[in-house]
């Protein structure tokens, strides 16, 4: 028989369900995949509860329900000033990865470039390759992630149709400096081409840093998808509903990938969503300064297990580098060891670079509750302390 595609057929099962399948198998506590393991507002649940009895079950339109769409337009407006017209700018996805791949439909034409920044969230670079694209990395480098301007310039050219830019960033954390925006807008203007941008954890910012999109830059309103997500914004992460704001020249096109990808998205979930956005600025303060917290629990905890942590401005992620405690091994094998040998799940760094991969560096979510994260840290503080009590045992009897 002829061969199925080549590309998909030729990718491996993900990272991500390896060592959650593994943290099934051997009762780990799962801080490797990014979801919370408590649901979201009681009152956006409620308020999707209750629409499935309202008898409007049926397709809602294409675009998203007019609720969802004008309080994404009006959530547009009070958190970053950006006028957005609901009834043209706005397109309702079946999650933040369809509308990552509805984007890059709606820009790329076989033999475009696009730009990707590594670390890089592992649907970008197979979308860009399926629809015909070619990826252009820029490699971002622990421990600072500075962006490295140079490189990124010399990533644009004459072919280059797009950027994909993911701040604050999956899976290090980093929320991009004002500096580093203009800078990637300069470039955009400097060569006409788009960007795409991944703005999930755009609630999700620490220590009193601000987000800040691309599109409220000058020029940039007319070049930018803006993409944002529910499920990190009302900790829902199953239930799959994001959003797309752009210019309407752009957004009739993404309508189009999106017809030709899902069609529409629940219309229960998409009324209930509408009301979490319109929610007080107590419940958006209050979702990042609980995570904050969560992160520093967890920081703290993997410190004193004997990890080196990275800085983490935002999202749901933190990178620990565990050379002290293991020099030699390669990060994928650190952690099928934790999960198995200490009940603890974690994500290797090196899943998302495509090339040459950085090594001792994982990532850790803190979006659980604090007792699993207590759990966790005493997990690996015992397992580490016993591994490193173990060889001072070995090493005495060698001498």
């Amino acid at each position: 028989m002829k061969a199925a595609n080549t590309l998909l057929a030729n990718t491996g099962t993900t990272i991500f369900t390896v060592m959650s399948a593994l943290a099934t198998h051997h009762q780990a506590i799962n801080l490797g995949q990014g979801f919370p393991d408590t649901d979201g507002p009681a009152d956006v649940v409620a308020a999707a509860a209750a629409a499935l009895q309202d008898g409007r079950n049926q397709y809602p339109p294409l675009t998203g329900v007019p609720e969802l769409r004008a309080a994404v337009a009006a959530a547009n407006s009070r958190f970053y000033g950006l006028a957005i017209d609901p009834n043209t700018e706005v397109v309702v996805t079946s999650g933040a990865t369809e509308a990552i791949t509805a984007s890059l439909m709606a820009l790329i034409d076989p033999g475009d470039e696009v730009v990707l920044i590594e670390p890089l969230y592992d649907t970008y670079l197979p979308v860009v390759t399926m629809l015909g694209g070619v990826g252009k990395l820029v490699r971002l480098e622990p421990p600072h992630w500075t962006l490295p301007r140079a490189a990124l310039e010399a990533a644009f050219g004459p072919r280059t149709k797009a950027i994909v830019l993911n701040s604050p960033m999956n899976p290090i954390g980093k929320v991009f400096t004002p500096e580093e925006l203009g800078f990637i807008a300069g470039l955009m203007q400097k060569h006409d081409t788009y960007a795409v941008c991944d703005e999930v954890y755009e609630h999700l910012v620490f220590d009193g840093v601000r987000h800040r999109p691309l599109m409220t830059l000058p020029g940039m309103r007319e070049r930018t998808l803006r993409i944002g997500s529910a499920g990190k914004t009302f900790s829902l992460t199953g239930w799959k509903v994001g959003y797309i704001s752009g210019p309407a020249a752009l957004m009739s096109v993404v309508a189009k990938a999106h017809q030709n990808l899902t069609f529409t998205t629940a219309p229960n979930l998409q009324r209930a969503v509408a009301l979490g956005l319109a929610k007080d600025d107590a419940y958006f303060a209050g979702l990042a300064d609980d995570l904050q917290a969560k992160r520093d629990h967890l920081v703290a905890g993997l410190q004193g297990a004997g990890f080196r942590t990275l800085p983490s401005g935002g999202s749901y992620f933190v990178l620990a580098d565990y050379s002290a405690l293991d020099p030699d091994g390669d990060d994928a094998s650190f952690c099928i060891r934790l999960a198995e040998a200490a009940g603890v799940a974690a994500i290797p760094l090196s899943a998302f670079y495509v090339a040459e991969k950085p090594r001792h560096h994982v990532r850790f979510a803190f979006c659980k509750r604090i007792s699993v994260l207590d759990e966790a840290i005493g997990r690996l503080t015992r397992y580490f302390a016993a591994h490193q009590a173990s060889d001072r045992a070995a090493l005495t009897a060698a001498e």
